[in-house]
């Protein structure tokens, strides 16, 4: 399908930023929900945007005395404990506010309690932003770093101490004082643009207003649930809405009118705010003396500079390119059966219907009655069950959970072998009116050791699963189940950590590594074995027969290479923004849209669009997204050792368990890959998901 594969909202949206996320419980301030021990849940059904404010405030103070304390040290008596972790501590008090505030201003259904979330958020960010060019902060880690102290420092506060100061160095220290205010002036311009574009998608609301006859070849639950009384029909852009009638939909002008109006989401604000992200970010890279702000990215990432990323992209795509054109092909010859004429083009909005028409005519694989196999609940219960065999961990509903909507859940995680509480998660999984529109992990709280136990971290699923309708209960599509495995991977991370650093903690771990562990998870849902424990029907009970899952297998990798080179697209029109572009040149960014389109895919670009208005990794994994098929490298060479060693091996979902999830970011991702595998990474097992051998 054509569409941007679900993310993991970052919490701190600038990369850059100095950001270090540690624990601290802060005490019960009286009657404000968030102002709690992270021991006890918090109660999401009183917040207000006052408690937001009054937090927000109050965590501020704390983390400004705890900087006046750091500073009266003297250098020779300066530590770990007084000088470092402090910084760790500061972070903690503020994220344990801005994580479910942030979380609130994407989801909660009151505008003012959201419109509180996103100013809570830029507070925070520019507080950040504010303390990564502190003289007096970066004095004194540089007076510990030098003292008797500081040089006997071993592993994990070794590593902190070396990133703590190279942060400073990427804030602008060594440039002058000059530079490092321009490099304030800077963040505090890029906080509030990003917000707003970020706010801009989500509370895009435009709606395709159709008659009868466009609506042939949908189901009758799916018309119903869209028609009005004087017989119009609208389809607005949600997944549930949006996915099934660029699949099913006969009608080509209306496929090709919802697929404009999906490209030109939030176009109208996002294009000049974009021009202005890009514009910042480039001076940035300037003034710090980098080659280009994805130099300056990707300094610090598994890549480690630009030059491997455009290296890797180069070498994947020709890669693909041989399987993605065969997939073209079968697509030109199902075009071509279909119009009975010869067809030499599949326009990007032709694209999700002639897959589907391919499957059912080479397969007889009917989407619709997959979904009947995967009723939402039993989804979630297959999930639990696979997670307790591989990771030694149980899942217990929480009844009459406080929460910011009535459907949200809200689940408890235990050691199966001592029932030890070790996390809380909670699930948002259907549409509604200003709430964000792809699928992501929200952390609420991170984890980190506190003096005698540990804070027990929290997390939230956001997606947009079609609800229950009818008298029907919620049916998913079997890529919704591979979706809801992705992010459960990011849960997973969050929860299982054991980093005694919160900034290490779960999912803090290397941009172009954090969705390995997700990505490894979507390989269970392809696995008869697996299907079988929880893919029934959702009216009779029947397993899913052997028939019906071999013919989902043997159509895995219908598309894989067009597919792939989507997502190529995507990664590489992001780095080619922060790569030496400039946004206010002859070639604008819907013009480089155009290009690159052409260039890396076999569909051609649809004019009058502008993708780029609502391609919300621009924020937060802006430089970053080739990320993703990165990541995708490891994930499956990963789970090659499951295929070796038995899908439900305990012993290796528990190694995985104690090398992937519980390090967090305490050690570099190559070498817990590494120390996984048993040896060096390749892209083998990787081409070979796709349907490719390596020759």
């Amino acid at each position: 399908m054509f569409k941007l594969p679900s993310i993991r909202i970052p919490l701190r949206y600038l990369i850059y930023l100095f950001v270090v996320l540690v624990v601290f419980g802060c005490k019960n301030g009286g009657e404000n929900p968030l102002l709690i021990s992270r021991e006890d849940p918090i109660n999401f059904s009183l917040i207000t945007p006052d408690h937001i404010q009054e937090a927000t405030d109050h965590v501020l103070y704390k983390a400004n005395k705890l900087l006046k304390n750091i500073y009266k040290i003297g250098p020779s008596q300066k530590s770990f404990k007084n000088t470092l972790l402090p910084l760790d501590d500061i972070a903690n008090i503020i994220e344990n506010v801005w994580s479910p505030v942030s979380l609130l201003a994407f989801t909660h259904p009151d505008k003012g309690i959201r419109d509180a979330g996103l100013k809570a958020t830029q507070e925070f960010e520019e507080f950040f932003n504010s303390i990564s060019v502190d003289e007096k902060l970066y004095n004194a880690v540089v007076d510990f770093s030098t003292n008797a102290n500081g040089k006997m420092l071993v592993d994990l506060e070794k590593k902190f101490l070396h990133e703590t100061l190279r942060d400073f160095n990427r804030s602008g220290f060594g440039h002058g004082e000059s530079v490092r205010n321009r490099v304030k002036t800077m963040l505090d311009q890029l906080t509030p643009l990003s917000l707003k574009f970020e706010k801009n998608i989500s509370e895009s609301k435009d709606t395709l207003f159709l008659r009868e006859h466009h609506m042939i070849g949908l189901s009758a639950d799916y018309s119903k649930n869209r028609k009005k009384e004087d017989g119009i029909y609208t389809i607005d852009l949600s997944y549930p809405s949006y996915s099934p009638f660029m699949k099913y939909a006969e009608s080509d002008s209306a496929r090709k009118a919802l697929r404009f109006m999906y490209w030109n989401r939030a176009s109208d604000k996002n294009l000049t705010l974009l021009d202005s992200l890009i514009l910042i970010r480039n001076q940035l890279a300037e003034i710090l003396d980098y080659p280009s702000y994805a130099d300056y990215v990707t300094e610090i990432l598994m890549s480690e500079n630009a030059n491997r990323v455009w290296e890797f992209e180069k070498s994947l795509h020709e890669m693909i390119m041989p399987k993605a054109l065969d997939d073209y092909n079968r697509m030109l010859e199902m075009k071509s059966l279909e119009t009975g004429k010869y067809e030499s083009v599949i326009e990007s909005w032709e694209y999700d219907r002639y897959e589907h028409l391919l499957k059912l005519k080479q397969f007889r694989l009917d989407s619709k009655k997959i979904s009947e196999y995967f009723e939402l609940t039993g989804v979630i219960n297959g999930l639990f069950e696979i997670c307790t065999q591989l990771f030694g961990i149980q899942f217990s509903q929480v009844d009459n959970p406080s929460v910011w909507h009535e459907e949200v859940t809200m689940y408890e995680v235990y050691e199966e072998a001592d029932s030890i509480l070790i996390g809380r998660f909670y699930l948002d999984l259907f549409p509604r009116t200003d709430k964000y529109s792809h699928a992501a992990a929200f952390s609420v709280t991170m984890g980190k050791l506190m003096e005698d136990e540990y804070q027990i971290p929290a997390t939230a699923l956001v997606c947009n699963f079609p609800p229950p309708q009818n008298g029907k209960p919620s049916l998913l599509p079997h890529e919704d189940v591979e979706t809801f495995f992705h992010e459960f991977g990011h849960l997973l991370h969050d929860i299982l950590t054991v980093s005694p650093l919160q900034y290490y903690s779960g999912t803090s771990v290397l941009q172009d590594f954090v969705e390995a562990p997700s990505q490894i998870l979507e390989n269970w849902v392809w696995e008869k074995e697996i299907l079988k424990l929880f893919a029934h029907h959702y009216e009779t009970g029947e397993v899913i027969p052997d028939r019906l899952v071999n013919k989902m297998i043997a159509a895995k990798n219908v598309n894989s290479g067009l597919n792939t080179l989507q997502q190529i697209f995507y990664g590489v029109y992001d780095f080619t923004l922060h790569d030496g572009f400039d946004p206010f040149g002859e070639f604008n960014s819907t013009d480089l849209a155009e290009l690159l389109q052409n260039e890396i895919t076999l569909y051609p670009y649809l004019e009058g669009t502008h993708m780029q208005a609502s391609f919300g990794h621009l924020v937060g994994y802006e430089a970053a997204y080739y990320g993703y098929l990165w990541s995708k490298v490891y994930a499956q060479d990963m789970y090659s050792v499951f295929k070796g060693n038995g899908i439900l091996d305990p012993e290796t979902g528990r190694r995985f368990r104690k090398v992937i999830f519980e390090s967090g970011g305490t050690v570099h991702p190559k070498l817990l890959v590494q120390e996984f595998l048993g040896r060096e990474p390749n892209m083998d097992a990787f081409l070979a998901s796709l349907g490719i051998q390596k020759n």
